[in-house]
């Protein structure tokens, strides 16, 4: 650690020259930042590296704490150079340096301590400042945990005499060992981090005397290829790189031939080191007074990276071991020269909350707005991004404040599916505009209802039908949706509807029909050879009271007063009624021509109407209950019989209602539809 009692400005730029490496143009960037020289004095490059420090300056850090790693990601890509954090490191650490020295801390300490701990400790670390990752977690740990950093740090000081004893039992006969195969090396302990032993007693939940690896035993071995005069200035080669493996599992093996290791607890980032570049073998194994050590083994090389991570790069130009933290850290461990963090194909926003979103490049408000909820992006109209007021199409970009504006009038459009870029928005859009079809579909079917009702004109649906076809439309949806917007005239659907009902008119009344009455109706009037003229011309009125013949609704399809049925003689002289679209209407008018009879209903028919109706849906425990309470609460309807059969989650039966007039049947099928569940009601 540097002398705290600089001043702030020039301890900021003390390690960012001594501890991250940083030269001179950087250095200037760091100067102009904490004041102690002028933005003028810079050149162009080292103006936008100051203005994207600035920049991230600019982010609400207080209430991103809790979401460090998209964090560390919109700093990433709001800073766009490596250099710019390092900076932001270096200030936050002599931020820290000095607060914790503070004798009373103020109450801007905590907000320092935390931005320390949880936002730059993990950001140092992920690129290998582990020294400097340690220092902001014991400082920040000393001002929110005082009483437990300064129990630790007196145990330390109490043991320090016994432990540093020990580790010269422990190493005493490793470095003759390690001196007999000619291996250049030094060796020394490490005592953990306050910060990591406390870590320890708190999961392990054990005193400080339960934690038996306070420190830890570190082989650095020096190679002639690899000495200080080198790495300053070239790449170790690749022959080189393979000797320094081999030489620190010769290590390994002088080690582990003197103590006895737990082979649970070999870390082999030699072979594969970790993604920040980290290097070395560890190994705890058995020491003296049978006591657990670990030993970590390593070259300088290695060691240099380990302790100082990306700063160290500036050093080792070349080095690329192992994988990397994101493609964008690949290029900077590969080159040093190249200090742009690349491309990572995506944008960091802020919520009015303080989270952070990442979105594809190219994202737009539209999509922000559906990623918080369906409703609030069926009724965006804008948004405010840094409390500017921008449109739905507006593009997103790194490290944006965005609020989201709606309104309650606002509703999907379809070139909504143009402007956003992602696939949950467009899917949702999708959804919104399909539901508003339908709900404005089912306004105009009721709409043109009432109309047809006030001119007082039976509206039938197979006619309708027909003047839907007439139009050009293939589903009714279509032509409800272009009535529900305007694009079809009422009055036209009518006149087309009344032209069809007055050529059906015209049409029957030139047939001259006789129309015979059931109690007037003579059997023997069907003669074999006067068949097709009895079919064509004779019709039957049935009904209530009628005499003389013989007649029963048939069974197969239960016809009831206002069906579309025919007559069929059966063989022992009867009459059996049927619905015109009867299962077995096509047989019977197919085979047996000459036994059907044309017939309508007359005046007098029943006034109760006994019908079956089949349903079917997903079952659940409500359903049953909300279909009776719609048939117990309709005046004009009462429930027969009901019978329900479950299976593998789905329901189907049968209810039987008796209804008194038939003209509200339509409307009672269509509220059993909308019960939560119901997939289907037909009449039987």
């Amino acid at each position: 650690m540097l002398n705290s009692t600089l001043s702030f400005p020039s301890l900021v730029v003390d390690i960012c020259r001594t501890e991250l490496s940083l030269h001179d143009d950087t250095l200037a960037v760091a100067q102009a930042l904490v004041g102690l020289t002028t933005d003028e004095r810079l050149g162009d490059e080292q103006r936008q590296l100051l203005q994207h420090c600035r920049d991230v300056d600019t982010l609400q850090q207080a209430d991103m704490r809790k979401d460090s790693d998209n964090y560390w990601r919109l700093l990433v890509t709001t800073a766009a150079d490596i250099r710019v954090i390092l900076i932001l490191i270096a200030r936050q650490l002599a931020m820290v340096r000095q607060h914790a020295a503070l004798i009373t801390p103020t109450n801007d300490s905590m907000t320092v301590a935390h931005d320390a701990a949880q936002l730059y400790a993990p950001i140092a670390h992920k690129l290998g400042l582990y020294q400097v990752k340690s220092e902001l977690e014991d400082l920040a740990m000393k001002l929110t945990e005082h009483e437990a950093y300064y129990h630790i740090r007196t145990k330390l000081a109490a043991t320090k005499q016994s432990r540093e004893a020990y580790i010269q039992r422990f190493v005493a006969p490793l470095t003759a060992r390690l001196l007999q195969t000619g291996l250049r090396f030094h060796i020394k302990g490490r005592t953990k981090s306050i910060h990591s032993i406390w870590q320890k007693m708190q999961k392990q939940q054990c005193p400080f005397e339960g934690v038996y690896d306070l420190f830890a035993i570190r082989i650095i071995l020096n190679d002639e290829t690899t000495d200080k005069q080198t790495l300053h200035s070239n790449a170790p080669t690749t022959l080189t790189l393979r000797k320094e493996k081999m030489q620190c599992w010769q290590a390994y093996s002088i080690v582990t031939d003197l103590y006895q290791p737990n082979t649970r607890r070999l870390r082999d980032w030699i072979s594969v080191p970790k993604d920040n570049g980290y290097e070395s073998l560890h190994i705890t194994v058995r020491g003296p007074e049978q006591k657990w050590v670990e030993v970590q083994i390593r070259t300088q090389r290695m060691d240099d990276v380990a302790e100082r991570g990306v700063a160290a790069h500036w050093r080792y130009k070349g080095v690329a071991q192992g994988g990397s933290i994101d493609d964008w850290f690949n290029s900077i461990r590969q080159h040093t020269g190249n200090n742009t963090i690349t491309d990572t194909g995506e944008v960091y926003v802020i919520t009015p909350k303080g989270d952070i979103w990442n979105f594809p490049k190219g994202a737009t408000v539209l999509d922000f707005a559906y990623r918080i909820h369906t409703n609030v992006g069926d009724h965006c109209t804008g948004a405010r991004i840094n409390g500017r007021l921008v449109p739905v199409r507006e593009t997103l970009h790194n490290g944006q404040q965005v609020s989201i504006v709606t309104s309650t009038t606002q509703q999907p459009k379809h070139d909504w599916l143009s402007i956003a870029t992602t696939q949950r928005a467009k899917a949702k859009i999708r959804q919104s505009l399909k539901a508003m079809e339908v709900s404005d579909g089912q306004v105009a079917k009721e709409m043109l209802e009432r109309r047809f009702r006030n001119r007082k004109i039976e509206l039938q649906e197979k006619r309708l039908a027909q003047v839907v076809k007439q139009l050009g439309y293939k589903e009714t949806t279509e032509f409800y949706k272009h009535l529900a917007e305007g694009k079809l005239d009422m009055a036209l659907v009518m006149q087309r509807y009344t032209a069809i009902e007055d050529a059906n008119t015209a049409e029957t009344d030139s047939k001259q029909e006789r129309i015979v009455h059931a109690d007037q109706f003579q059997l023997n009037t069907l003669q074999p050879d006067n068949e097709h003229a009895a079919t064509n011309t004779t019709q039957l009125i049935i009904g209530k009271g009628v005499k003389g013949i013989d007649y029963q609704l048939a069974k197969c399809c239960n016809p009831i007063y206002g069906d579309k049925v025919f007559g069929f003689l059966t063989s022992g002289g009867g009459v059996k009624i049927h619905r015109d679209n009867c299962p077995n209407a096509h047989e019977l008018q197919t085979k047996y021509p000459y036994r059907i009879i044309r017939a309508q209903w007359g005046d007098n028919a029943e006034t109760d109407y006994n019908i079956a109706l089949r349903i079917t849906g997903k079952d659940n425990i409500t359903v049953v209950n909300n279909i009776s309470h719609i048939i117990m609460h309709d005046p004009h309807t009462a429930l027969r019989s009901i019978n329900i059969d479950s299976h593998d989650g789905l329901f189907k039966g049968t209810l039987g209602i008796v209804i008194n007039d038939i003209a509200r049947l339509p409307s009672l099928i269509r509220k059993l539809k909308n019960v939560n569940g119901v997939k289907s009601v037909e009449r039987t």
